[in-house]
């Protein structure tokens, strides 16, 4: 479920808001925040109490460190250097605590079993995991797509491959003892959308991304066909706040029509056909903004703060977002929650969508 943090997550979150709230100087999250340098969706994530997100492992050595040094002091300490011989011993103890909490969450459920070292919108329950992925038109695929040619590669008949990849060895990483596939939309069957399912691509070459949008009608968001984009499908949203979503193009580049940005739907919503797992979308009009649906939570310049966003802005782990996507010399640009521009629109199940 993506709705009920684990008891050993809520002791942790729970840990960390008592030692802020009970500190002499009565510190806000925006207090912590600016002492340790990171945002205030970073610790808000980290004490959440619907959905935890336990901290990296140098960040609790930060907690250990400021809350075991005299509140009285000017400057708070920078390494252990810097402590008494009472402030180091209530270090060593608190630093130890802290840790045990983090192992206890990433603790594997059944013995053999390894813990992913990070918990994340990527970090899945054990249960199956289903990618999949759009599939080129024969007209765009390479002559080693053909099954008659003796250098045969079955991949090539896949679309969106560079966020195949990417998300591959990362949803694997993230769930080492999990049984994670992909599959083109013509070899999808009913047990692969039993589990978590992730879909990639747009609706042009993708009929399971186009049949998903279509289940999903509380989600206010569609892509569909316009007569003067023949390379993509653009994004509506519906209700009260309808608007086209559109890349954005440089027609004066020396080399023709560039493409600048790119505009890309991140999604996480339960399954529509198991209540219990979860559907995740990473589409794009183009190729670029698949790339960065999936780039947003698996690139380190970026997705710890992301993650620190999703978990304080959409505390029941529900959500879909469409994001602005730069493009520098033909490379998707990993996008950052936290800048506004970025967020173009924003929509859970549990409050009012808004647009930029």
């Amino acid at each position: 479920m993506i709705l009920a943090p684990t008891p050993e997550a809520a002791r942790l979150a729970r840990k960390l808001r008592d030692l802020r709230t009970s500190h002499e100087s009565k510190l806000t999250q925006a207090d912590l925040a600016h002492a340790f340098g990171l945002s205030v969706a970073a610790i808000s994530s980290w004490e959440s109490r619907t959905n935890p997100k336990p901290p990296p492992a140098d960040r609790l050595r930060s907690y250990a460190l400021f809350f075991s040094s005299d509140p009285t002091r000017t400057e708070p300490p920078v390494t252990e250097d810097d402590l008494t011989a009472d402030e180091r011993s209530r270090f060593e103890d608190l630093h130890e605590e802290l840790d045990a909490l983090r192992d206890a969450v990433n603790a594997p459920s059944s013995p053999g079993e390894s813990a992913p070292s990070e918990l994340s919108t990527w970090t899945f329950d054990g249960d199956p995991i289903t990618i999949i992925c759009p599939e080129a038109p024969l007209a765009e695929r390479p002559p080693m797509a053909n099954e008659k040619n003796p250098n045969y590669t079955r991949m090539f008949r896949y679309a969106d491959l560079d966020a195949l990849i990417e998300l591959w060895g990362h949803i694997r990483a993230c769930n080492p003892t999990a049984s994670v596939v992909h599959r083109l939309p013509s070899e999808v069957v009913s047990d692969d959308l039993s589990g978590h399912v992730v879909v990639l691509g747009g609706v042009g070459w993708n009929r399971v991304m186009r049949r998903m949008l279509k289940t999903l009608r509380e989600m206010p968001v569609s892509q569909v066909e316009v007569d003067d984009l023949k390379t993509g499908e653009i994004f509506r949203t519906s209700g009260a706040d309808q608007r086209e979503y559109r890349p954005v193009w440089d027609d004066e580049a020396d080399s023709g029509r560039e493409l600048l940005e790119d505009v890309a739907l991140l999604a996480r919503v339960r399954n529509p056909y198991n209540h219990s797992q979860t559907l995740t979308i990473c589409n794009g009009i183009h190729s670029r903004g698949v790339v960065g649906a999936v780039r947003a939570l698996t690139d380190t310049a970026v997705r710890e703060g992301n993650e620190a966003f999703l978990a304080s802005r959409f505390p029941s782990g529900e959500f879909a977002l469409l994001l602005r996507v730069p493009v520098l010399n033909g490379e998707a640009l990993s996008p950052d929650l936290e800048i506004d521009s970025n967020r173009l629109y924003e929509w859970s199940p549990k409050d009012e969508a808004t647009s930029a």
